[in-house]
């Protein structure tokens, strides 16, 4: 992460000066100058969706229906995985996972590959064009599945069912909430949900760890953590887990009303040691008991031991009916490994249950904040100084700024 404080002064100089002149210039000039180095996906007031690419997120003003292009849902969505300049969504209706790239005002899908009865749950990236997509079948959720492809011609490399018990007895479905490669194995993190009705389920008050040989995908063993559930969730939405410079991994529990709806249960952060397969007994951050003292969905790794988490303020919303449409999300530093909250970051109350909203590059975090007094902004922290300031500001028809993503690494 910190590798661009090793280049020379006059280098940070001129990537300084760069950035500057590309964010200040008007929207026409910006798109002819500069190349894009940033993806957000914006939803808009009136339901619209929209897509638009940036050059810089430190300052200026970007309009989604100016600057971008409507996306049409049934192609692409928040969902979307962007890498090396494409984006890349299944279409399940088409049972189609296709490769796209914005070309001026359209999105052109460049090539796709057939993937049927497939729910994906997350992606793991393998290195160079390999993509490992583990999901659910659907539409009844029960069996654990993966594809392995090369995104570079959008062909299959191996597919079918990974060797994980399906539901039984009340439990009618699952998740999948991370998937760790541990070199010649897989981690895989799970929990299963029982259905209450409609539009209401709850979650087994266990996390299932399965350690799975790779690439065969036959079992080897099986964990069962009871601390807290629901590990992880959708990483293609929003982040849950990550690894740190020592090869730890650490994964978010999130067993509030908005995702395993156990909320007597604890968010927390779990640790599973580099080399091992079971999460550390002598390690639990319990987020819920901190000065937090609220559920919390999606942690960022900033390096250092450093993370953000993004937590609800349970006093400011009154049921999961409005959990998504109510300013009531907060963002706060933690360090994992003396597990103590730092602070909290003086930012507006955000909206939007689960977003991809935070974007750590070299000092700076970008921090996409949907607020209806302050505005919809991209703030920057800086880790070494912690200062917060306004940067790029979405305008226009912007409601929700759901996911800011880096276009090219």
């Amino acid at each position: 992460m910190n590798s661009i404080f090793r280049r020379s002064i006059n280098l940070l100089l001129l990537i300084s000066y760069s950035c500057l002149l590309a964010c200040t210039q008007s929207p026409a000039v910006f798109s002819e100058m500069a190349d894009k180095k940033y993806s957000i996906y914006i939803l808009g007031k009136d339901g619209k969706e929209y897509l638009l690419e940036a050059s810089c997120l430190d300052s200026g003003k970007l309009s989604p229906e100016l600057d971008g292009i409507e996306v049409n849902t049934r192609e692409i969505d928040r969902t979307v995985l962007v890498n090396n300049g494409y984006y890349y969504h299944l279409d399940r209706k088409r049972a189609s996972f296709a490769k796209h790239q914005l070309d001026g005002k359209n999105l052109q899908e460049i090539a796709a590959m057939n993937l049927k009865s497939f729910a994906i749950e997350n992606y793991l990236w393998l290195g160079g064009d390999t993509l490992l997509l583990t999901g659910l079948s659907a539409p009844d959720f029960t069996q654990t599945k993966y594809v392995l492809l090369t995104t570079g011609i959008m062909k299959q490399i191996a597919a079918g069912d990974m060797e994980i018990d399906t539901p039984k007895g009340r439990f009618s479905n699952m998740s999948i909430g991370f998937v760790k490669r541990e070199k010649q194995t897989l981690l895989v993190g799970y929990t299963y949900h029982q259905q209450l009705g409609a539009s209401n389920y709850t979650t087994s008050d266990t996390t299932y760890i399965t350690e799975l040989r790779y690439p065969q995908m036959t079992a080897v063993t099986t964990f069962k953590e009871t601390r807290s559930t629901y590990p992880g969730g959708i990483n293609t939405i929003q982040p849950y887990a990550f690894e740190d410079e020592q090869q730890n991994y650490y994964f978010m529990t999130c067993p509030g009303i908005a995702l395993g709806n156990r909320p007597e249960l604890p968010t927390s952060i779990m640790k599973i040691k580099a080399g091992s397969k079971r999460p550390d007994p002598d390690y639990f951050f319990n987020l819920s008991a901190s000065t937090i003292q609220n559920h919390a969905y999606g942690v960022w790794y900033l390096g250092n031991n450093l993370a953000i988490v993004r937590s609800e303020r349970k006093d400011l919303f009154k049921g999961v009916g409005d959990h998504y449409s109510t300013e009531h999300f907060e963002f706060y530093l933690i360090d994992v490994a003396t597990q103590k909250v730092i602070k909290k970051l003086a930012l507006p109350l955000d909206k939007g249950t689960r977003k991809e909203c935070v974007l750590v590059q070299g000092d700076i975090v970008y921090i996409s904040v949907n607020s209806g007094t302050d505005g919809s902004f991209i703030w920057m922290y800086n880790i070494h100084t912690g200062t917060l300031k306004k940067g790029l500001q979405l305008i226009g028809d912007t409601d929700y700024v759901l996911r800011i993503d880096r276009l090219k690494s």
